[in-house]
């Protein structure tokens, strides 16, 4: 059936809408992989490469501090306005940044495409879920996990052929054609119902919750690093903006954010275990490849094969999972999703010095494959148990936790492995030269100081035991997740579910 004549979709033509979805999603999930392949160039062309890491934070921060405002504007206002916005933003920022003159000009360029992707990832999903009952959102959410997979695998091929053959700047110009492309998909088939209500915008709320989200995760940038004011500073001011989002929102006629939702059961276990999710996969993808490359001595094409595990294993959980929830049910998938994890982790636990990359690669399958079923049911469930009107809202919350999470795995992971490099119990600490050395050497098997190996095996080693005791955690937000039956067709208020203090 190619169309969807539902009272919030009465004549959208669901085939073309569903490829402007996955052309919007793999703009964004491409600039991940491609722009770290182009940035040593680029560095290299503008300068200022103690700011390096901006690059990324930005574009972070912009996502995560706007996700969760654009799912509510997106309920208030519609998808279709929303999306466009998104993609509108987003293509504005690719264009700057292809013409970005100095890192600084880079770093806020990116900060705007960050804002982008704040809408264009939420609005999506939440596109697909109203136009796909829950029966049928199987096929649909597969073909979702595999624009993320497929983007991870080609960006990096993509990023070397356009800096071999053409500008650094095309990187982000490709955007563009692929941009205008969904955009015009939904603007010729998605149709939405008019609505006729003028809600009130908190305005005030959206702003105080980007400062205190912005301030946060300035925080958790700085807490790695010397910066100790910087983080104190921003750490203060992620207090005061919180204390005042909050009374703001307690009593804004429509709140940005409705604690009434995020505070029941079903949600925040989810939610919680996203966040955690979010921190495993910033973990995995940060601190496996420097385990294989440094302590295993192998190359950085096999270090990278045993990390790209986890996108093959990830949409074939995340099918498995959306083509049998209806059969199995939702709670189970995603227990059995979170299960799956910390036993993909433990693989990691037990690598040593004289293992083999395939305990590396077989971890990454099996933590990929426990992640897509986690993602897709927790995701799911969520959209399922509230109103139509809150849905924007809900799907908001759950890439929120994700995104969040990544920042936090980043600051904690790193802060385990620092501290192992620190207070090695061989006697000896690395320095951040000689980790460089250990990595960046040609040819690693004829590094001749075994004790730096040894010293970065168990700091690695501490790391992993820190994400197997954050992949346990997961298991247990699961299991908190009470049953929830879904009828045919037939959604659950969020007041019929029991919050999560009872």
């Amino acid at each position: 059936m190619n169309s969807s004549p539902t009272p919030d979709n009465p004549t959208t033509s669901r085939a073309p809408v569903i490829a402007a979805v996955m052309a919007s999603m793999a703009m964004v999930a491409i600039e991940a992989t491609i722009v770290s392949t182009a940035m040593p160039q680029i560095v290299a062309q503008i300068g200022d490469i103690h700011l390096y890491s901006w690059v990324f934070s930005s574009f972070l921060l912009g996502q995560t501090a706007m996700t969760v405002i654009f799912g509510k504007l997106a309920d208030l206002y519609g998808r279709k306005p929303i999306v466009l916005c998104g993609i509108a933003i987003f293509l504005v920022g690719s264009v700057l940044a292809g013409f970005a003159w100095t890192m600084p000009a880079m770093i806020v360029f990116r900060l705007v495409q960050g804002i982008g992707a704040g809408a264009i990832q939420p609005v999506t999903l939440t596109i697909v879920a109203d136009l796909y009952p829950a029966r049928e959102r199987g096929k649909v959410q597969g073909y979702l996990a595999s624009v993320w997979a497929i983007s991870a695998v080609l960006g990096p091929m993509a990023g070397g052929l356009i800096i071999r053959e053409l500008s650094w700047a095309w990187i982000f110009w490709l955007n563009v054609p692929i941009g205008l492309a969904s955009a015009a998909g939904f603007i010729v088939y998605l149709r939405e119902s008019p609505r006729n209500a003028r809600p009130s915008i908190d305005v005030a709320g959206a702003l105080l919750f980007a400062a205190a989200i912005a301030s946060l995760m300035m925080a958790l940038t700085y807490a790695g690093t010397s910066e100790h004011d910087k983080a104190m500073a921003s750490v203060a001011a992620f207090g005061v903006f919180t204390v005042l989002f909050v009374m703001q929102e307690r009593r804004a006629a429509e709140p940005m954010i409705s604690f009434a939702l995020w505070a029941r059961r079903p949600i925040a276990a989810s939610n919680a275990a996203t966040l955690l999710s979010g921190m495993i996969l910033m973990g995995a993808t940060t601190f496996l490849p420097m385990y294989v490359q440094g302590v295993l001595a192998r190359s950085p094409v096999v270090a990278g094969l045993a990390l790209t595990m986890i996108m093959l294993g990830w949409p074939t959980g995340a099918t498995l999972a959306a083509r049998n929830f209806h059969r199995v049910g939702l709670r189970p998938i995603f227990i059995a999703g979170s299960m799956f994890v910390p036993l993909g982790v433990l693989f990691f636990v037990l690598l040593t010095p004289h293992g083999s990359p395939v305990t590396a690669a077989v971890g990454s399958l099996v933590t990929g494959f426990g992640m897509g079923l986690a993602s897709v049911s927790s995701l799911v469930l969520i959209q399922e148990i509230v109103d139509v009107d809150q849905r924007g809202s809900a799907t908001a919350s759950n890439l929120f936790s994700r995104n969040l999470g990544s920042t936090l795995g980043a600051t904690m992971f790193g802060a385990a492995l620092n501290y192992g490099l620190s207070h090695s119990s061989l006697g000896a600490a690395i320095t951040s030269e000689q980790l460089r050395q250990l990595l960046d050497a040609r040819h690693i098997e004829a590094l001749s100081e075994p004790v730096v190996r040894l010293v970065l095996h168990a700091s690695l080693h501490l790391t992993f035991c820190a994400m197997l005791v954050i992949a346990g955690c997961i298991v247990v937000f699961a299991l908190l997740v009470p049953p929830v039956t879904l009828g045919r067709g037939r959604e659950i208020a969020v007041k019929d579910l029991s919050p999560m203090q009872e």
